[in-house]
């Protein structure tokens, strides 16, 4: 509740609209209200049996001192309004810890709190920083535990949810919206200081309830912390209210559980947004990978969005590319034909197989250079270029030529090449009488039997 002093334009609304309540008491009767274990609409129902006058006078002066506020039914009605409407987040202040089994060092863990305030009912979850990713995951489990989705987000740490601050509001960065925007919620940042209370609140007593039990145990992973929370949790939220019937866990399966929105169908994917240029390869880099985009975006700046399994690029918010996103070494490709500028493609569709089958056309020693160059580099793709090369020699030189020229190669060494093809063509000396076929196919099959090892 809101303590408002006087202001401008204060006056009585007609009932039955009254949205809002700028409520004020005195001191002592304010740390009672705070003191009381449920809301103020809950205290001020605890004090209807004294609405006729008939019990302790001071109890029904505060019945009146509170009536002639007209709050009674506002804050009743707000009360059941809030069902199913508010999920409040936060982390805690004080913090959990965890031993180093190997140099007993103590690890600080981060506790993450979320509330329903109509309800109370609480989740909690330990972290071993505060950073976005968990900040994100923490909501995600929290939607899971409460079953459904608050129509309301009201976060009340800035840090992690909001890249930046104007005069009228903070500004949400784009992947905290892009998870509110997943499960149908709305995130409410500039309203956190007049939402803070009920949280707050929440957060003390879990501070108290479970943190301070916490301290007298030692756990060496969080895994196991997590455990031993979910079992503090269940007991705190069975815990009976002290003055009125039920629990939190009631009140949140009985009457909120059903108000909130569905869970979607599948989890919402952490992400995160990078910005690159696209390179004159119509390429992004993206931590130390390659992804491709349509060529005709190079120079163009892109936001990169990266998950555990994909990497999407947009320009201007419409998706121009999407990729698995790549493991392993540094420096890899993903590439879509597609992409390529037309004069790209066709050595894009390059392979061993269709190289030898074009070089077997030509003949059989242009065919076992080509297998030679493909099987004697490191990698594979990287003879296509020399492969590619010699081929193309059939067309200024014919493929009778360029059958010899292979032919003479082998007789010459035992590592034929483009230059040394290139060259006999170049000189004619495929023109001159050839050696036996017996000694440029001896020298052919030596080859054969080293790469594979030779004859037992």
């Amino acid at each position: 509740m809101a303590r408002g002093g006087k202001r401008d334009g204060a006056g009585r609304k007609r009932q039955g609209i009254t949205k809002k309540v700028s409520l004020t008491l005195t001191e002592d009767l304010w740390h009672e209200i705070d003191a009381f274990d449920g809301t103020v609409a809950d205290y001020i129902r605890s004090l209807k049996n004294v609405n006729e006058g008939k019990d302790n006078p001071s109890e029904m002066n505060k019945v009146t001192n509170i009536k002639s506020h007209q709050v009674t039914g506002e804050l009743t009605t707000d009360y059941a309004k809030s069902l199913g409407e508010i999920m409040e987040v936060d982390w805690a202040e004080k913090t959990a810890h965890l031993i180093d089994d190997i140099t007993g060092e103590i690890i600080k863990v981060y506790i993450f709190v979320a509330a329903l305030p109509a309800s109370r009912y609480a989740y909690v979850e330990a972290f071993m920083n505060m950073s976005q990713d968990s900040w994100i995951s923490a909501h995600v489990n929290a939607y899971q535990y409460f079953d459904g989705v608050a129509r309301l987000t009201i976060p009340l740490n800035l840090e992690t949810d909001v890249t930046k601050s104007s005069k009228s509001k903070p500004i949400i960065n784009k992947t905290y919206q892009e998870m509110a925007d997943h499960y149908g919620t709305v995130i409410l940042s500039d309203q956190v200081k007049s939402s803070k209370a009920s949280v707050e609140s929440e957060v003390d007593m879990i501070s108290t309830w479970i943190i301070a039990a916490l301290r007298e145990s030692h756990h060496f992973t969080l895994k196991k912390l997590n455990k031993e929370i979910k079992k503090k949790l269940v007991e705190y939220n069975k815990n009976p209210f002290q003055s009125r019937a039920g629990s939190r866990h009631s009140v949140y399966l009985n009457e909120e559980k059903p108000l909130l929105m569905p869970l979607p169908t599948s989890d919402f994917a952490v992400a995160n947004w990078k910005v690159a240029t696209v390179q004159f390869n119509y390429h992004v880099s993206v931590e130390k990978m390659n992804y491709s985009v349509p060529s005709k975006y190079i120079k163009h700046k892109v936001d990169v969005r990266i998950t555990r399994t994909t990497v999407e690029i947009f320009y201007k918010q419409t998706r121009i590319a999407s990729h698995p996103r790549l493991t392993g070494f540094s420096g890899q490709y993903s590439t879509t034909l597609d992409h390529m500028p037309d004069g790209h493609r066709a050595y894009a569709q390059l392979s061993a197989k269709s190289l030898l089958r074009r070089a077997s056309f030509i003949g059989e020693f242009t065919e076992s250079v080509i297998d030679f160059l493909l099987k004697s580099a490191k990698i594979e793709q990287q003879a296509y270029k020399s492969c590619l090369g010699i081929l193309k020699l059939s067309d200024k030189y014919g493929g009778e030529r360029l059958e010899s020229a292979c032919r003479i190669s082998w007789s010459l060494t035992k590592r034929p090449s483009y230059k040394s093809i290139n060259m006999i063509l170049k000189n004619g000396s495929d023109r001159m009488s050839p050696l036996p076929l017996h000694e440029t196919k001896q020298e052919s099959d030596e080859f054969s039997s080293d790469y594979y090892g030779g004859d037992d």
